[in-house]
Order: structure tokens, then C-alpha cells, then sequence
């Protein structure tokens, strides 16, 4: 699977609905699932980890840190299909952290690698890691390196580093994203200690050029919000970085490409606002933006609202080609 460029995992946002939108942007992202927790997943009600066979290349994020638990979940993540797993340890809510998992096992590296053991002996699809460069004041290189290292022993080949470290106190999840400052050149030197592994690079990260420059020295970027405020950075994706010639879709044919699913989803019960409200950017910088958004926001979360709210915003929208 080439890794070269993803979209991040986000509670809330990247759930399938999100993820099947994105895959009419680009055909060769690397699309991550919210994180679940192994809880939920070997004790939940619902049905945590269903995805559309159009999503592929998918991977399953897992929040947990007990390597039975971890497993047995493996085993059902790729009984469903995912193409990879990656093992949550840089989340820095307190719900993770009582939970014992996300950042906080940044200080338990030899507990990260138990779960990777774990899992890879019961897998045969790829078990990766995403991580800070450091969490509270354990945020210098040989900490980052310490980590790194123990956990590429147990046979993890590839981790996705977020270019801040995490408060575990003081600091809410939104600011834990904002406020750490970026250190891009500290991820540069953890591939240039660990040239073996496939390493890529999380935070901050919001056009082609900031993808093109980290891939000088990196194998691969992965972006967060932008993918979510600005989707149609995914429509350029294909093109600059896998060098696919496949013809770029426009906004219009993107929404229209998603009729078909919404009336699909809608039948199984899904709520037209549910898939909707993760196409609120697609027009981001085009004429007529603020109307579609606006008419998709102000009646689209009626429980009678369907595909025909789509085509009336989609007609208050210039059209480009």
C-alpha cells in the first residue's frame, strides 16, 4: 500500500460516510477510520467498523492498550477487510488517557510494542503506529528515538509522526493541535537515524507545495482539518503526487457522484445530513460557495431532507470545468 499521502483520522469526521465522499476526490489517498476503541469493538452494540468496499485503500485506527485485546480486535479488523491497522498513540483527551491509550503510552513504549507483537501474530495486513514527537516535558529526540526504537523491535516498519508533542494536562484536544509549536526537522532526523522505516509526517500541513517539500525527506504526509475545510486538495492529489493522468473532477461531478450513494445510505436509514454535512467545503474559493453552504446547513438537517436539497444548493454554485 503506498503511503505516500493520507487523510488523518478524526473522532467525529472521518467516518464512512466522510470517507466515501473523499474517494471521489482521489483514487489513491489513504483513507484512516475515526479511531474505535477496543471496547467498543469486542463489546459495543453497534457495528463499529463497517466501510463501503469503495473506500479502499482503508486503514482502522485502534484505541486501546491491552495487547489480548488489541489482538482479538486485529483479528476482526481484518476479518472485515481493512487494509491496515494503526495503533492510536497520540490522542490527548483525558477520556483517552483514562482510558490508557492515545498520547500517554508515548512514556509505555515497551506496552506499545506488546500490542504490536501481539497483533502481528494474529494479522497478516500491516500494523502501524501514529504518534507525537513528544508528550509534557519528555520532548527531546533521544525521548522521540527511545520510542521509536523499541517499538520498530517488535516489528512495527512504519509510523505516522504528528510534528507536535502533546500537554497530557492543561490543554484541551483542539489545543493540543494548535498551540505546540511544529517541529518539522525533528521528524526529518527520525527518518535519517531510521532510513529502514516508512515514516510520514502529520501537523499543520494544508497545500501540494507543504506535501512536495516533506517528501524530500519523508516517505509520506498525512493532513487533517484541510482534508475536511478544503476538500478539493484531495482532487489534486492523484495528479502531483502519484503522477495519474486520470482526468480531475470538478466540484459539480463530485457532488453528483455522490446521488447515487445518498439515496443508497438513505434506504438503509441513514440521514441525509449525516453524508452531507461532510460536503459543506467542496466549493471552497468558487463563486457561490457561502449559498451552497448556506442552503445545505439551513435545511439539510431536516429528517425529511434528501437528495433533491443537494441539487438545489448545487444550482445556487457556478459551475467550473
Amino acid at each position: 500500500m503506498n503511503h505516500k499521502f493520507s487523510v488523518a483520522p478524526m473522532l467525529d469526521w472521518t467516518d464512512k460516510h466522510c470517507r466515501y465522499f473523499h474517494r471521489q476526490l482521489s483514487r489513491h489517498a489513504v483513507l484512516y477510520t475515526e479511531m474505535v476503541t477496543t471496547g467498543a469493538i469486542l463489546f459495543g452494540q453497534g457495528d463499529y467498523l463497517s466501510f463501503n468496499d469503495a473506500e479502499h485503500p482503508v486503514v482502522v485506527q485502534l484505541g486501546g492498550s491491552d495487547p489480548v485485546a488489541m489482538a482479538k480486535s486485529a483479528v476482526l479488523c481484518q476479518q472485515y477487510g481493512y487494509d491496515a491497522i494503526n495503533i492510536n498513540v497520540g490522542c490527548p483527551s483525558d477520556r483517552v488517557q483514562n482510558g490508557m491509550f492515545g498520547a500517554c503510552l508515548m512514556a509505555k513504549p515497551e506496552l506499545v510494542a506488546e500490542c504490536v507483537s501481539a497483533m502481528r501474530a494474529v494479522v497478516d495486513i500491516p500494523v502501524t503506529v501514529k504518534t507525537r514527537i513528544g508528550i509534557d516535558d519528555s520532548d527531546d529526540m533521544q525521548f522521540l528515538t527511545d520510542f521509536v526504537g523499541i517499538v520498530k523491535e517488535a516489528g512495527c516498519s512504519q509510523f505516522i509522526i504528528h510534528a507536535r508533542k502533546a500537554w497530557l494536562q492543561g490543554l484541551s484536544p483542539k489545543e493540543n493541535r494548535e498551540i505546540p509549536p511544529l517541529n518539522y526537522p525533528r521528524v526529518y532526523q527520525l527518518k535519517q537515524q531510521f532510513p529502514e522505516l516508512d515514516i510520514a509526517i502529520n501537523g499543520g500541513i494544508k497545500t501540494i507545495e507543504d506535501c512536495l517539500q516533506h517528501l524530500q525527506y519523508l516517505d509520506g504526509v498525512m493532513i487533517g482539518r484541510e482534508a475536511y475545510t478544503n476538500p478539493l486538495l484531495l482532487a489534486q492529489i492523484d495528479r502531483a503526487l502519484y503522477l495519474d493522468e486520470t482526468p480531475v473532477p470538478t466540484p459539480h461531478q463530485v457532488v453528483r457522484q455522490m446521488l447515487p450513494y445518498i439515496e443508497q445510505q438513505m434506504q438503509q436509514g441513514a440521514r441525509f445530513w449525516h453524508i452531507a454535512r461532510h460536503m459543506l467545503g467542496i466549493f471552497q474559493g468558487v463563486p457561490g460557495a457561502r449559498q451552497w453552504r448556506r442552503h445545505l446547513s439551513e435545511i439539510g438537517h431536516f429528517a425529511s431532507s434528501g437528495p433533491e436539497v443537494l441539487e438545489a444548493a448545487l444550482a445556487k454554485v457556478s459551475e467550473v470545468h
